[in-house]
């Protein structure tokens, strides 16, 4: 594999739109999410009142990247090989030793599977809250309570797109580059997004929503309704469900390529960089805002680009802090729970693992290349390089050799 990346060798661009191109202030809308979720528990489950009130402080909990063990109630961060790095049993943190017993130092059972977890049945309830907010009809039928307060109240909750990647988006149309919004939201949704975040809508068309086995259904611009199926699809065009088959014949059609080369920005592993990677062998740029969160900065061993095609990120410390959850601790390492007097062994999580093998290049936000020159060469992830080549602007602090006393295994 080649040791560099630049945008400049892919004849197609597919974006993500949630945390990618459409950027949320993450305390207010992670208290939306929690609101519609606990209304639905409470007045349609018949959960306790108490799940309405919701202390600000709770939301260090939320955390990128936790397994949830259904079987014994726990959420897990694992490390890279499965070991449990750290757990809590709902929300209460579990101890060390605690950890130990009910898990060892030993791959969790449910690493390699999560079948045969049958304990708790709860996450029912969650799943139908999820559903009852977010299935299709909800936007248009203001069913719930997420969509009616992000019609009603954008700004509160939806970062305006920087105007340096609003004219990068620009630049690659003129380039020549294909550009695509592949997306698991609904259209309508899509629509007020893109709207309110661009200011307008052309710059991203064509637009999908992107799955691995379904036909694609051409959307109705007018009421965002869904027409019969396609057995494929023969131009360019505002569509929903679909499959990654009938869209790269499209992609051939309209490149003239025979191999056309694809790069996909996502923030999410589950959903956007593993699939795109697995099953289709794109380029992938994951979106990971935790990087700010890091600090990251820049060894003075790493290979860098002249002067003049630097972009304005490098060597620069973002001002905008990105809160990590002090009860799980860094992303991309942690400490093994070892019995007291014991040495600590630092360790990368699994979280941290995928990124570098899924990942062609890990970067905190598009506007962090928009001002790149497009042949700029990346560092890529790969094989032959090491496990933090591929971040950009600089790998994260927690990544790099330290003056600490612990053994990074």
């Amino acid at each position: 594999m080649q040791q560099y990346f630049s945008l400049a060798d892919c004849e197609v661009m597919g974006f993500d739109l949630d945390h990618t191109l459409c950027r949320y202030h993450l305390p207010q809308s992670a208290t939306l999410i929690y609101d519609s979720f606990a209304q639905y528990l409470v007045t349609e489950k018949g959960y306790d009142k108490d799940l309405l009130t919701l202390n600000p402080e709770s939301l260090d909990f939320c955390c990128k990247g936790l397994a949830l063990d259904l079987e014994d109630g726990n959420f897990l961060k694992l490390a890279e090989d499965g070991t449990v790095l750290r757990a809590s049993h709902g929300t209460r943190s579990m101890t060390s030793e605690e950890i130990l017993e009910i898990y060892g130092r030993r791959e969790w059972k449910h690493f390699g599977t999560h079948d045969g977890q049958k304990k708790y049945d709860f996450w029912k309830d969650v799943v139908a809250a999820i559903q009852h907010n977010y299935k299709i009809s909800a936007f248009k039928e203001d069913c719930g309570t997420y969509f009616p307060e992000v019609k009603n109240h954008p700004e509160k909750y939806l970062q305006r797109c920087p105007n340096s990647v609003k004219k990068w988006l620009k630049q690659l149309k003129s380039a020549g580059k294909i550009l695509l919004l592949i997306t698991s939201s609904h259209s309508d949704y899509c629509r007020l997004l893109c709207e309110y975040i661009l200011g307008l809508f052309e710059i991203v068309k064509p637009a999908l929503a992107l799955t691995n086995s379904r036909q694609f259904c051409l959307v109705v611009p007018e009421n965002d309704e869904e027409q019969e199926a396609l057995l494929s699809l023969e131009k360019p065009g505002w569509y929903s469900q679909g499959n990654a088959i009938h869209l790269y014949e499209l992609l051939k059609k309209m490149t003239g390529k025979l191999d056309p080369k694809v790069v996909y920005f996502g923030d999410s592993m589950h959903s956007d960089i593993f699939p795109a990677r697995h099953y289709s062998n794109w380029e992938t740029v994951f979106i990971l805002e935790e990087l700010l969160g890091d600090k990251v900065m820049v060894p003075t061993e790493i290979e860098s680009e002249p002067l003049e095609k630097k972009g304005k990120y490098e060597g620069y410390q973002p001002k905008i802090s990105y809160s990590v959850s002090e009860q799980w601790g860094s992303f991309f390492v942690d400490r093994l729970p070892g019995l007291e007097n014991a040495e600590e062994t630092l360790v990368r999580t699994w979280s941290c693992k995928c990124i570098s093998t899924y990942s062609t290049i890990a970067i905190p936000s598009l506007e962090a290349i928009a001002d790149l020159p497009l042949d700029y060469r990346f560092t890529r992830f790969s094989s032959n390089s090491s496990a933090i080549a591929g971040y950009y602007p600089s790998p994260p602090r927690a990544l790099l050799p330290s003056e600490e006393s612990v053994t990074m295994k």
